[in-house]
């Protein structure tokens, strides 16, 4: 159960969030869930490609009756509006193993801790931040390789309230695998800034802007401890790439 720091060939621990979480251990993932915010600070997955199976969607959104349900964001926040129940943990990236394990840790996925709000009117820029992933596995080779993977919103005070809770503008992701015997990395931001306002109603297309991100600062920007990951960043490895946001418009933009 939970996110396993030595999954890959060198030790990557869960990243830390500045203030209290509360660590929920779910089949091959973990979610530190902000108590006070509703929404989780930092989530972990590890992904064996070679042993990824193709599971039937299976589950339902659920409570997890480990937490009291007043520090989780639940169905309510998502009721009669433009917002979805946005996966942090994809369903399919816990699924793999025997047909059993694959199928109970993609259910797993669907817990609410595992959720955050994210408007429902994605333009293209929804299929590149869900194929994120898919780029990098098939990058590392995801046939013989494992690779483990962080996402979670950032939690800014700013972000505006509704329903009881504050909508996230940002949301990272940094993913890790093991090159040549030595770790790499690469984060990423997904800004809604433009698009989710305090009524949350959504901006016309287009609003969604997908950032390739040195790593530290989402370490920054998201009050992380990172541990490794920030060294382990190949953007800001490269010489002759300068050090900055570099905005994607699809998948071959992405520097690995």
């Amino acid at each position: 159960m939970g996110y396993d720091e030595r999954f890959l060939e060198a030790t990557v621990p869960l990243p830390a969030a500045a203030g209290e979480t509360r660590l929920l251990d779910y089949p091959r993932f973990s979610v530190a869930l902000d108590p006070e915010r509703r929404l989780a600070a930092v989530t972990g997955v590890n992904i064996d490609g070679a042993a990824l199976r193709d599971v039937a969607r299976t589950g339902d959104w659920h409570l997890d009756e480990r937490v009291p349900a007043a520090e989780q964001t639940g169905p309510e926040v998502y009721a009669r509006n433009d917002l979805d129940r946005g996966h942090l943990v994809r369903r399919r990236d816990p699924g793999w193993g025997t047909a059993a394990e694959a199928r109970e840790a993609t259910e797993a996925t669907f817990a609410y801790p595992n959720a955050a709000p994210q408007a429902a009117a994605f333009n293209q820029s929804k299929e590149l931040w869900l194929g994120l992933e898919d780029h990098v596995l098939a990058y590392a080779d995801a046939a013989d390789l494992r690779i483990s993977v962080f996402t979670a919103p950032v939690l800014d005070a700013e972000d505006p309230p509704y329903r009881g809770i504050r909508i996230p503008r940002m949301f990272w992701k940094i993913a890790a695998w093991i090159d040549d015997g030595i770790l790499a990395a690469t984060g990423f931001v997904l800004d809604q800034s433009d698009l989710v306002d305090e009524a949350a109603t959504v901006a016309p297309l287009g609003a969604f802007r997908t950032f390739q991100t040195p790593i530290a600062d989402i370490a920054e920007r998201a009050r992380l401890e990172l541990g490794p990951l920030v060294d382990a960043d190949v953007l800001d490895a490269s010489a002759a790439r300068p050090r900055g946001w570099r905005e994607l418009g699809s998948s071959a933009d992405i520097a690995l």
